[in-house]
């Protein structure tokens, strides 16, 4: 490809980046502005100007789905040789390879789960942990290793550091202790041992380290932020005394000190390589300017050692609707209520699978999964196992893998049904049963299903018809590239296990004091490690946010939660926005028609009350005034918004104008927009059914977007 079209489509800053084509570069990204994108030009641009050959890059991610990702564009690019790998996948490949002369003998086992391992380990001991003490010890584990803490040196470091152990310390090095006897006995390996054997071997046989400095020459690491030293220790076994190293990260996502990575690295990079080329993206494509002023906010707000780095971004997109913030008395109540928002969601037109709810602890699930079963919306809760690597997809794939000689047929109708009579032997139900277990392995079922007649609406190429063998073809390509077919249905997700995806529409739930931050973030340091979290939370919005909390956890329970301190400045009535009302309440501004008081907020002066205030309203008007709205909406192919928003709407429902004059004293209806839906809206007022009204005089401004 010639190297000046790589570059075409690119940002000022993104080409820049693009042309650094010698290393060190650092490239501070934030989010939704196109770090892929940036990398990936950059490889195919090094690559077609002659710099490096595509077998000598190796690109390293974090988890497969990214890597998958960064391959896929990479072809596309034109060049598809190029190695996108985590660190474990490149690690175990080179391991495997040198294995036979560095160690010889049987390869060990190579075990994804220490849960096992480490309940044997310590039971040896004496030590008898519950099920969450056991993923909590292997938690512990995990962080003492890629930390390069050995067992013996464990509880002194707990100590030094001040970190709160999950157990007596002296009682978790034993385990530790154990663990690591047990697994050199059954000649196991987990992940933290692949990659420190890795670069041992590397580093203590000159041979080994020529032959893989040789093969890759060219380094670039994504999420540069989220490295821990044992991942470190390798990447610099890789480079050696090199330095064509380009780094990629935000510091304002770092939210996995916990488990050991550390910001200091890709902070630090300009000061170890002086030298180093670094470049900023700050244009954020994803989100709307009200989603990017609420993480700016956000981010702005932080302090300690990474805040000096925080970017500020600049939404490249147009005006969307205004965060929601919203106030329950009970957590039944927050699920109900955030259920019923997603519905609405959904008649307006959003798909169900562009919608999520993001929650801090996974033990906050259940409420929600029950609310948006009453609501009867599909929901798919996002675990940590990947899609095909879970029993019943391989199971599912070899039984389609042993129909595929014999699903043709005359139309696509056949595969379709031959698929889902397969997949009914496995599980697969008309409706999605009961239980968490239950429903996750129907729902994977389900996306395979979804996969085939996705495949079978459209002809294969040369215009025949799909047949079983393409849809294997087409599951290969997948796994090979962790590419897993999507559920239609609304995403429940941990906010950890939400990052680096997004979606339309983001409900950030549970925002109290004691869950964000979480009631063990006792330090400062833990403190602002949740408020990245939260900003990470923030930052997957592209159009929607609502952000909600409640009073009392169960109904009639006592309402003494506060609302999360990150949300101050941001919510209604909270400190900074309430002293702002109070500066503002002697001067001629709006004033609510409940309190009185001086309306300092857009959302506050459109309803013309405090939104802390209690309203009244005409519900079935409300309902009136929405059918009318979505209706419009369709058939001018606009975000309904742009209509009318939600606030503006319930301004309408509780003022109820029965004049344009008085239609017009509410905020946020112009005289473009009285002059095109003021009959139309008065009528609704009046009684009428929506299916009966039509706009009022053509003629709007069509360019015109949101009343707000």
């Amino acid at each position: 490809m010639d190297p000046d079209r790589v570059l075409e489509g690119l940002d000022p800053e993104q080409t820049e980046a693009a042309r650094a084509l010698r290393g060190p570069v650092c490239i501070l990204a934030g989010a939704g502005t196109g770090k892929t994108r940036a990398i990936t030009h950059r490889i195919a641009h090094a690559v077609s100007s002659g710099v490096v050959s595509e077998q000598q890059v190796l690109a390293v991610t974090f988890t497969a789905r990214a890597a998958g990702e960064m391959r896929g564009r990479l072809r596309g690019l034109g060049a598809p040789r190029v190695q996108a790998r985590t660190f474990h996948s490149a690690a175990l490949r080179q391991l495997s390879f040198f294995w036979p002369q560095v160690i010889g003998g049987e390869k060990p086992t190579l075990i994804e789960s220490k849960i096992q391992a480490v309940a044997r380990a310590a039971h040896s001991v004496g030590v008898q942990p519950d099920r969450t003490g056991l993923r909590d010890l292997a938690s512990e584990i995990e962080w003492a290793k890629v930390t390069q803490v050995r067992p013996t040196d464990y509880e002194k470091t707990v100590a030094k550091t001040s970190r709160q152990a999950p157990m007596p310390p002296g009682e978790v090095a034993r385990v530790f202790e154990a663990y690591e006897a047990l697994r050199r006995e059954r000649n196991l390996l987990d992940f933290e041992s692949l990659l420190e054997l890795t670069a041992g071997m590397i580093n203590e046989y000159p041979a080994i380290a020529q032959r893989v400095r040789d093969q890759y020459r060219y380094f670039v690491v994504d999420e540069f932020q989220d490295v821990n030293p044992l991942q470190k220790l390798l990447l610099d076994a890789w480079l050696g005394d090199r330095d064509d190293l380009c780094v990629v990260g935000d510091p304002s996502q770092t939210i996995y000190s916990f488990a050991g990575a550390t910001p200091g690295y890709l902070t630090g990079f300009a000061a170890r390589y002086p030298h180093a080329t670094v470049v900023r993206l700050v244009r954020d494509y994803r989100s709307t300017p009200q989603v990017v002023r609420v993480a700016n906010h956000v981010i702005a707000q932080a302090r300690g050692t990474t805040s000096a780095n925080h970017l500020t971004l600049q939404a490249q997109r147009p005006d969307g609707p205004d965060p929601m913030y919203q106030e329950y008395e009970d957590e039944p109540a927050e699920a109900t209520g955030v259920a019923r928002k997603i519905s609405v969601l959904l008649e307006d037109g959003t798909p169900a699978s562009e919608i999520a709810v993001l929650l801090r602890t996974n033990s906050q699930s259940a409420a929600y999964e029950q609310a948006l079963t009453d609501e009867g919306v599909p929901f798919t809760v996002r675990g940590t196992t990947r899609f095909f690597e879970r029993a019943e997809i391989k199971q599912a794939v070899h039984t389609l893998r042993g129909a595929r000689h014999g699903a043709a047929g005359e139309d696509p109708e056949p595969l379709v049904h031959t698929v889902r009579q397969l997949l009914g032997q496995l599980g697969l139900t008309e409706q999605a049963p009961e239980g968490r277990q239950a429903r996750e392995r129907w729902e994977s079922l389900s996306a395979l299903a979804q996969l085939a007649e996705d495949l079978a609406a459209a002809p294969a190429p040369g215009g025949r018809e799909v047949t079983m063998a393409d849809l294997v073809d087409e599951l290969d390509v997948r796994m090979a590239t962790e590419h897993a077919p999507g559920f239609e249905g609304v995403t429940l997700a941990s906010l950890h296990s939400a990052k680096g995806l997004e979606w339309d529409a983001v409900f950030l739930v549970g925002l109290t004091e004691g869950m964000m931050p979480i009631i063990y973030a006792e330090t400062d340091d833990q403190v602002e490690e949740e408020r990245r979290l939260f900003y990470v939370g923030v930052t997957r919005a592209r159009e929607h946010l609502a952000m909600s909390w409640s009073l009392a956890r169960s109904p009639g329970g006592r309402k003494s939660r506060k609302p999360s301190r990150f949300l101050d400045g941001l919510r209604p009535a909270s400190p900074s926005t309430a002293s702002k009302r109070a500066e503002r309440r002697k001067g001629g501004v709006a004033r609510c028609r409940v309190c009185g008081n001086a309306l300092g907020e857009a959302a506050e002066r459109k309803l013309g009350r405090c939104l802390d205030c209690p309203s009244s309203y005409d519900e079935a008007l409300l309902e009136r005034l929405r059918d009318w709205r979505r209706t419009n909406a369709q058939e001018q192919k606009v975000p309904a918004y742009v209509i009318f928003t939600d606030a503006t709407l319930q301004a309408i429902a509780e003022q109820e104008p029965t004049s344009v004059s008085q239609l017009s004293a509410v905020s946020g209806i112009g005289a473009v927009k009285l002059d095109r839906y003021g009959e139309a809206v008065l009528a609704l007022v009046s009684g009428a059914d929506p299916a009966d009204v039509t706009d009022g005089p053509a003629g709007g401004n069509e360019e015109e977007t949101a009343d707000e």
